[in-house]
């Protein structure tokens, strides 16, 4: 069944974007046209998407306050793996922390979201679509990426596929100072 709903993801920023783009370009092409590097906070895990019937003025009158009191985070990745013995390989980030308040601030904030499949376990996606050979996997699984980077954004997209998603809005994560 096709998926068609709203994820709010946090667009990876400057080189640490470009080297997972570069990943997806060469182990799953059709996932690097689909959305931008990320990590997903709402869609997958956790929460559900949002019904594509919630307004992006609902949205954002949801979720503005909540950007507004919190600073941008400092995360890094940890050592690939399979995403939830699947086939699909994803550089997690250690779920809790900054990371989780965010996440648990925006699951409660009054948006309806649909069941998630799996337990919140924020990640990057090195491979979706693609079916890999058993070479390509032990590569994935030996990408290493531990450089600190600092989400200041969130980013909230509309997916349909098989048609590529569709930034809806983007909401800065100005409160206070940063946290590591």
């Amino acid at each position: 069944m096709p998926l068609n709903g709203i994820f709010i993801l946090a667009e990876l920023p400057g080189e640490i974007a470009e080297r997972v783009r570069e990943i997806n370009e060469r182990y799953d092409p059709r996932l690097a046209r689909y959305k931008p590097p990320h990590l997903t906070l709402t869609g997958s895990s956790g929460a559900g998407p949002i019904p594509p019937s919630v307004s992006v003025e609902e949205i954002r009158e949801k979720l503005e306050p909540i950007t507004a009191d919190t600073a941008p985070i400092t995360l890094s990745f940890q050592p690939p793996q399979r995403f939830m013995q699947t086939d699909i390989i994803v550089l997690p980030i250690a779920p809790h922390g900054p990371i989780r308040h965010l996440h648990d601030r925006i699951i409660t904030s009054g948006l309806p979201f649909t069941r998630a499949r799996y337990t919140f376990s924020p990640h990057s996606t090195l491979s979706l679509y693609q079916s890999l050979d058993a070479t390509s996997i032990r590569e994935l699984l030996k990408t290493r990426m531990p450089e600190p980077f600092v989400i200041n954004a969130i980013q909230v997209y509309h997916t349909r596929d098989p048609q590529p998603s569709r930034k809806l809005l983007e909401l800065a994560l100005t409160g206070g100072s940063k946290k590591d």
